[in-house]
């Protein structure tokens, strides 16, 4: 309660800011912005993932902002990232070299050594030229800023096919240069579209944070300049930029960044805009909670949105205060150790109850880009626990069936299934039916009378609320919860009497634990839940009880 009404007075002051004119941001308002996002990113991602949206970069941020954080927060990622690294044996993706210069990035935010996570030194790869610029040209731009983050010297690769040196790949981005002056991600090679060859401000940004710290070297200076030239073309009348043709908040943010790290103003006169700063434009996308829209035309926060605005503002605050900038960080944070407590669940869990390793690591599906339950879909697909629909989709709007949940429920508690012909209506000759009784068994699920289970029946929310309880007490969570409790907790909710008597215990300890969105005016307890909101529960379930 303390932390929103906070967010209620940091909204106020932000929002009073964004009434002054153009270009009046100062340096209190921005840190008041700060803190609200930052807030608004600790409340919102419980548990962050690595190599995930809400993940990552929203560790950079919150790291990088000096907004305080109980270390434990940090201490439960870095241990995530360990477990994650050891079950994929170090090999984080065979062609996307990003996901390891990605974290690198929020590891060392954090003050962990890149070198050595669960014994593997995450910069090796990045001594093989090759395979670093095979996926375009975000590969060696972010190869150059994971490196330098923290001076870490160039790996030798005894397995590379082409060893490489920082030097090759400054000259990979200065040759993919387009001549309107900036870059855009297959620009400058022979796999690039007729749109490839139009500077895209998103990447053009990224290449001058990862040549930042060469301009020293005659040819970064002059490719460098001749990039601020073509972003500065290319700013709109609110001091925007857009990209594939829609004005959005990430552009923006990264170019703003590109200044911070080439230690220029951010109200340089190149980049202000009939008054219009890059600052104004970010904070445009503002919502009053904190978080961040990636249009203006968007409805709603957009999780990626946020985080990449979150460490533009904190690359802005670092600059104007002149601190090192958002990639320099020899003043990062230390973790205690570099090491958390618990790392296999809750103490009082059930013996059988076991932590999923990650099996598939970068699992996303065509549909979820930009939802707002990405991250907790992702994770729970990178470990086999949930699957798409087919042709890539995971169709996060559908129902789910008692079956599918029964599924999900077993795979995700690391229980293994065995049929055992529990219900009449589910033979042995079908997918779930070792899920489902596994489910039974374990006392997830029952049927629903004369022996039937009705595996094809969907769900309602009520209904998944008392099942993810009951799987919550397996993993040892305290799910008892006294009369007067339920009642206190599920009176802020305005339909919470329409609600079964049977499910308003579990309904409780789903909100009270943060399994369910408690911000939200409704139970809608009959409704039917949806795929995206079932992975969100599964998500935040085992983030609680210390399984992820």
């Amino acid at each position: 309660m303390r932390r929103r009404i906070l967010c209620l007075l940091l909204a106020a002051v932000t929002l009073l800011a964004l009434a002054l004119p153009a270009g009046a941001m100062d340096e209190k308002a921005l840190s008041d912005s700060i803190n609200r996002s930052a807030a608004y990113m600790y409340d919102t991602i419980k548990t962050p993932q690595p190599g995930a949206i809400g993940g990552d970069w929203a560790i950079l941020g919150l790291a990088r902002s000096g907004y305080e954080i109980p270390e434990q927060y940090y201490q439960d990622y870095y241990t995530r990232a360990e477990e994650y690294v050891r079950d994929v044996k170090g090999v984080l993706h065979d062609k996307k070299y990003t996901e390891y210069s990605r974290l690198i990035v929020a590891l060392t935010s954090i003050g962990v050594d890149a070198r050595s996570v669960a014994g593997y030194d995450l910069t090796m790869p990045l001594g093989d030229y090759d395979k670093t610029v095979w996926q375009g040209l975000n590969g060696p731009i972010w190869a150059l800023i994971a490196l330098d983050s923290r001076d870490y010297p160039m790996p030798q690769n005894p397995g590379a096919g082409t060893q490489a040196t920082r030097q090759m790949y400054i000259d990979r981005i200065l040759s993919c240069q387009l001549p309107d002056g900036g870059w855009s991600l297959s620009g400058g090679t022979s796999a690039a579209s007729a749109d490839g060859q139009v500077s895209d401000p998103d990447i053009t940004g990224m290449a001058l944070q990862a040549l930042a710290r060469y301009q020293d070297q005659p040819a970064v200076k002059k490719a460098t300049q001749e990039a601020l030239e073509c972003m500065s073309a290319q700013q709109y009348p609110d001091g925007g930029f857009a990209s594939w043709g829609v004005l959005n908040s990430e552009s923006a943010a990264q170019i703003l960044v590109a200044l911070c790290e080439l230690g220029i103003p951010a109200d340089d006169a190149r980049f202000v805009k009939n008054g219009h700063t890059l600052l104004d434009n970010i904070m445009s996308y503002n919502s009053p909670d904190g978080g961040f829209r990636h249009s203006a035309e968007g409805s709603g926060n957009n999780q990626m949105s946020t985080e990449q605005c979150l460490y533009a503002l904190v690359a802005a605050q670092r600059a104007a205060s002149g601190k090192n900038s958002l990639f320099r960080m020899d003043d990062a944070i230390s973790i205690s150790g570099g090491q958390s407590g618990e790392t296999g669940g809750l103490p009082g869990k059930h013996e059988d109850v076991k932590r999923v390793p990650v099996t598939a690591p970068g699992t996303s599906f065509d549909d979820i880009s930009g939802h707002v339950n990405r991250a907790a879909i992702e994770a729970l697909a990178a470990r086999g626990i949930i699957n798409g629909m087919g042709d890539g989709n995971f169709a996060p709007d559908a129902s789910m069936t008692r079956a599918q949940f029964a599924a999900i429920t077993v795979r995700a508690l690391g229980l293994e299934p065995k049929a055992r012909g529990v219900f009449t209506d589910v033979t042995a000759d079908r997918w779930y039916a070792p899920y489902i009784d596994t489910a039974n068994t374990y006392g997830i699920v029952n049927g629903v009378g004369n022996g039937k289970f009705n595996p094809e029946g969907t769900i309602t929310r009520q209904e998944a609320a008392t099942m993810v309880a009951r799987a919550a007490k397996l993993c040892g969570m305290d799910t008892e919860y006294s009369a007067a409790a339920v009642r206190d907790i599920l009176a802020q909710f305005g339909d919470y009497v329409k609600s079964a008597d049977w499910a308003r215990a579990s309904l409780a300890f789903c909100y009270g634990r943060g399994i369910l969105d408690d911000s939200v005016l409704n139970i809608e307890p009959t409704v039917q839940i949806k795929r995206c909101e079932i992975a969100q529960m599964l998500f935040n379930l085992l983030g609680g009880a210390k399984l992820l």
